[in-house]
């Protein structure tokens, strides 16, 4: 399964939402700064990074965690948290494939991640070894 990185400031949320993702086969990794989780992704490249919306925000290096080959960032905000005041940059919204309210879309995250998984199997994306046969040209 795939290795999600969970990134944010709400420990007890994401220590929630690991739970959830390590009991449907994931492996997650909870990361409280964004120089954890790149420091880590040096060693152990994520598939999916799960990013809380006003780190994404406030720091940019949060959106340029390296991803596996065809992997993809979420953004999430706390169900506890007011709506955001505004709408994310084109930028911002070109990198982030969607928007979460966690816990409450906690399903929905657990879809997204097969998603990217199913994505990545049949394009051949993140395949560490390639079962492709060698090219056979016509003598």
């Amino acid at each position: 399964m795939a290795i999600v990185f969970l990134i944010g400031s709400d420990d007890a949320l994401l220590e929630g939402i690991a739970q959830t993702l390590a009991a449907a086969g994931h492996q997650p990794r909870v990361f409280l700064g964004v120089a954890d989780a790149h420091a880590r992704a040096q060693g152990e490249v994520p598939l999916v990074a799960v990013v809380e919306r006003a780190l994404a925000a406030s720091d940019a290096a949060a959106l340029r965690v390296p991803l596996a080959v065809g992997g993809a960032t979420l953004l999430y905000r706390s169900g506890t948290e007011p709506a955001p005041d505004g709408a994310l940059s084109l930028a911002v919204q070109r990198l982030v494939m969607a928007e979460l309210t966690l816990p409450l879309e906690r399903h929905r995250l657990l879809a997204l991640i097969q998603r990217v998984e199913e994505r990545a199997r049949v394009t051949g994306r993140g395949a560490r070894g390639t079962d492709t046969p060698p090219e056979q040209r016509a003598p």
